[in-house]
Protein backbone atom coordinates (compact mmCIF):
# COMPACT_ATOMS: atom_id res chain seq x y z
CA UNK A 1 0.00 0.00 0.00
CA UNK A 2 2.93 2.21 0.74
CA UNK A 3 4.41 1.43 -2.81
CA UNK A 4 1.19 2.43 -4.30
CA UNK A 5 0.73 6.03 -2.23
CA UNK A 6 3.95 6.48 -2.85
CA UNK A 7 4.33 5.94 -7.06
CA UNK A 8 0.62 8.13 -7.00
CA UNK A 9 2.63 11.10 -5.69
CA UNK A 10 5.08 10.79 -7.77
CA UNK A 11 3.79 9.36 -11.48
CA UNK A 12 -0.17 10.39 -10.90
CA UNK A 13 -3.33 8.37 -10.07
CA UNK A 14 -3.17 6.83 -13.49
CA UNK A 15 0.58 6.01 -13.55
CA UNK A 16 -0.10 4.35 -10.07
CA UNK A 17 -3.20 2.54 -10.93
CA UNK A 18 -0.79 0.62 -14.09
CA UNK A 19 1.65 -0.28 -11.33
CA UNK A 20 -1.07 -1.56 -8.75
CA UNK A 21 -2.58 -3.69 -12.10
CA UNK A 22 1.18 -5.02 -12.56
CA UNK A 23 1.71 -5.70 -9.05
CA UNK A 24 -0.95 -8.00 -8.28
CA UNK A 25 -0.46 -11.43 -8.12
CA UNK A 26 1.19 -13.91 -10.36
CA UNK A 27 -1.84 -15.40 -11.10
CA UNK A 28 -3.55 -11.80 -12.61
CA UNK A 29 -0.55 -10.48 -13.96
CA UNK A 30 -0.56 -11.41 -17.89
CA UNK A 31 1.14 -13.51 -19.87
CA UNK A 32 4.23 -12.02 -21.47
CA UNK A 33 3.44 -13.18 -24.72
CA UNK A 34 0.19 -11.08 -24.83
CA UNK A 35 -0.25 -7.27 -25.95
CA UNK A 36 -1.36 -6.66 -21.98
CA UNK A 37 1.62 -8.07 -20.52
CA UNK A 38 4.29 -6.51 -22.71
CA UNK A 39 2.70 -2.88 -21.55
CA UNK A 40 2.37 -3.75 -17.82
CA UNK A 41 5.63 -5.39 -18.09
CA UNK A 42 7.15 -1.85 -19.18
CA UNK A 43 4.89 -0.11 -17.15
CA UNK A 44 6.46 -2.00 -13.81
CA UNK A 45 10.10 -1.17 -14.98
CA UNK A 46 9.58 2.25 -15.52
CA UNK A 47 7.76 2.97 -12.64
CA UNK A 48 10.46 1.11 -10.72
CA UNK A 49 13.16 2.82 -12.71
CA UNK A 50 14.85 -0.14 -13.95
CA UNK A 51 14.22 1.48 -18.01
CA UNK A 52 16.78 -1.41 -19.51
CA UNK A 53 14.60 -4.46 -18.69
CA UNK A 54 12.08 -2.76 -21.19
CA UNK A 55 14.31 -3.64 -23.99
CA UNK A 56 12.95 -7.33 -23.76
CA UNK A 57 9.86 -5.69 -24.88
CA UNK A 58 10.82 -3.59 -27.94
CA UNK A 59 10.83 -5.20 -31.41
CA UNK A 60 12.36 -7.24 -33.27
CA UNK A 61 14.08 -4.62 -35.48
CA UNK A 62 14.41 -1.73 -32.92
CA UNK A 63 16.49 -4.30 -30.68
CA UNK A 64 18.22 -5.43 -33.94
CA UNK A 65 18.67 -1.73 -34.65
CA UNK A 66 20.27 -1.15 -30.88
CA UNK A 67 22.84 -3.67 -31.35
CA UNK A 68 23.56 -1.93 -34.83
CA UNK A 69 24.28 1.01 -33.01
CA UNK A 70 26.35 -0.51 -30.87
CA UNK A 71 28.68 -2.32 -33.34
CA UNK A 72 29.17 1.08 -35.30
CA UNK A 73 29.66 2.50 -32.24
CA UNK A 74 32.94 0.44 -30.48
CA UNK A 75 34.48 -0.01 -33.95
CA UNK A 76 34.17 3.82 -34.93
CA UNK A 77 36.10 4.17 -30.66
CA UNK A 78 38.74 1.71 -31.52
CA UNK A 79 39.78 3.41 -34.92
CA UNK A 80 39.73 6.74 -33.34
CA UNK A 81 41.97 5.53 -30.24
CA UNK A 82 43.98 3.64 -32.46
CA UNK A 83 44.90 6.07 -35.14
CA UNK A 84 43.63 9.09 -34.50
CA UNK A 85 46.18 11.85 -33.38
CA UNK A 86 45.73 12.47 -29.76
CA UNK A 87 44.55 15.87 -29.91
CA UNK A 88 41.26 14.74 -31.82
CA UNK A 89 40.74 11.88 -29.92
CA UNK A 90 39.24 12.79 -26.88
CA UNK A 91 36.16 15.08 -28.65
CA UNK A 92 35.26 12.50 -30.98
CA UNK A 93 35.40 9.55 -28.19
CA UNK A 94 33.40 11.26 -26.29
CA UNK A 95 29.64 11.28 -28.28
CA UNK A 96 30.38 7.38 -28.88
CA UNK A 97 31.26 6.45 -25.07
CA UNK A 98 28.24 5.54 -23.77
CA UNK A 99 26.71 3.49 -26.46
CA UNK A 100 30.34 1.87 -27.86
CA UNK A 101 30.98 0.83 -23.78
CA UNK A 102 28.38 -1.03 -22.95
CA UNK A 103 28.03 -4.93 -23.46
CA UNK A 104 24.97 -4.87 -25.53
CA UNK A 105 21.72 -3.11 -27.43
CA UNK A 106 20.15 -3.31 -23.97
CA UNK A 107 22.84 -0.68 -22.67
CA UNK A 108 22.32 1.53 -25.89
CA UNK A 109 18.49 1.78 -25.83
CA UNK A 110 18.93 2.52 -21.93
CA UNK A 111 21.53 5.40 -23.02
CA UNK A 112 19.07 6.89 -26.11
CA UNK A 113 15.95 6.23 -23.60
CA UNK A 114 17.96 8.41 -20.98
CA UNK A 115 19.23 11.11 -23.26
CA UNK A 116 16.67 12.12 -25.63
CA UNK A 117 13.57 12.10 -22.68
CA UNK A 118 11.84 8.94 -23.77
CA UNK A 119 11.78 7.71 -20.14
CA UNK A 120 10.33 10.79 -19.26
CA UNK A 121 8.06 10.65 -22.08
CA UNK A 122 6.72 7.27 -20.91
CA UNK A 123 6.17 8.04 -17.33
CA UNK A 124 4.28 10.84 -18.43
CA UNK A 125 1.92 8.96 -21.02
CA UNK A 126 1.66 5.29 -19.27
CA UNK A 127 -1.66 5.12 -17.59
CA UNK A 128 -4.37 1.84 -17.06
CA UNK A 129 -4.94 -0.37 -20.37
CA UNK A 130 -8.48 0.66 -21.49
CA UNK A 131 -8.63 -1.39 -24.60
CA UNK A 132 -6.33 -3.67 -26.55
CA UNK A 133 -7.43 -4.33 -30.83
CA UNK A 134 -5.07 -7.66 -32.35
CA UNK A 135 -4.62 -7.34 -35.96
CA UNK A 136 -2.61 -10.31 -37.04
CA UNK A 137 0.78 -9.30 -36.24
CA UNK A 138 -0.25 -6.08 -34.49
CA UNK A 139 -1.88 -5.19 -31.71
CA UNK A 140 -2.59 -1.22 -30.16
CA UNK A 141 -3.60 -0.39 -26.62
CA UNK A 142 -5.25 2.42 -25.82
CA UNK A 143 -4.49 3.63 -22.32
CA UNK A 144 -6.96 5.59 -19.62
CA UNK A 145 -5.48 8.31 -21.14
CA UNK A 146 -6.32 7.96 -24.48
CA UNK A 147 -2.88 7.27 -25.77
CA UNK A 148 -1.99 4.83 -28.35
CA UNK A 149 0.74 1.92 -28.28
CA UNK A 150 1.38 -0.01 -30.90
CA UNK A 151 3.01 -3.42 -30.22
CA UNK A 152 4.27 -6.24 -32.90
CA UNK A 153 4.41 -9.51 -31.75
CA UNK A 154 8.20 -11.32 -32.36
CA UNK A 155 9.42 -14.61 -33.39
CA UNK A 156 9.26 -15.44 -30.10
CA UNK A 157 6.10 -14.63 -28.99
CA UNK A 158 6.52 -11.53 -27.24
CA UNK A 159 4.67 -8.91 -28.35
CA UNK A 160 7.45 -5.86 -28.74
CA UNK A 161 6.52 -1.90 -28.39
CA UNK A 162 7.12 -0.18 -31.60
CA UNK A 163 6.88 3.66 -30.31
CA UNK A 164 10.88 4.31 -30.76
CA UNK A 165 11.66 1.93 -33.71
CA UNK A 166 11.78 4.83 -36.55
CA UNK A 167 14.21 6.78 -34.42
CA UNK A 168 16.60 3.56 -33.51
CA UNK A 169 16.73 2.70 -36.99
CA UNK A 170 17.74 6.22 -38.26
CA UNK A 171 20.28 6.25 -35.46
CA UNK A 172 21.66 2.98 -36.06
CA UNK A 173 22.60 4.25 -40.09
CA UNK A 174 23.60 7.09 -38.41
CA UNK A 175 26.24 5.24 -36.81
CA UNK A 176 27.46 3.28 -39.97
CA UNK A 177 27.48 6.40 -42.36
CA UNK A 178 29.64 7.72 -39.35
CA UNK A 179 32.05 4.49 -38.58
CA UNK A 180 32.56 4.81 -42.81
CA UNK A 181 33.72 8.62 -42.44
CA UNK A 182 35.97 7.29 -39.00
CA UNK A 183 37.65 4.21 -41.04
CA UNK A 184 38.41 6.92 -43.97
CA UNK A 185 40.19 9.31 -41.64
CA UNK A 186 41.73 6.54 -39.91
CA UNK A 187 43.48 4.98 -42.97
CA UNK A 188 44.36 8.56 -43.96
CA UNK A 189 45.99 8.84 -40.72
CA UNK A 190 47.71 5.66 -40.65
CA UNK A 191 49.33 6.56 -43.96
CA UNK A 192 50.27 9.88 -43.18
CA UNK A 193 52.03 8.01 -39.84
CA UNK A 194 53.81 5.53 -42.26
CA UNK A 195 54.91 7.89 -44.66
CA UNK A 196 56.30 10.29 -42.41
CA UNK A 197 58.20 7.19 -40.05
CA UNK A 198 55.92 8.25 -37.02
CA UNK A 199 55.14 4.71 -35.04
Amino acid sequence: MQRFVKVSLVFGIPAALAVAFALRSRAAFPPENTPEGAYARIAVAISANRTRDCFAFLETQAQWASYTIHDYRSKAASAVSASYPEAEKGALLAPYRREAQGPDGADVWLALAESRGWVARLRKDLSGMKSVEIAGERATIETARGTRYGFRRRENGIWGLTLFTAELVAEAEKASRDYEMVERAAADYESAAHASGTP
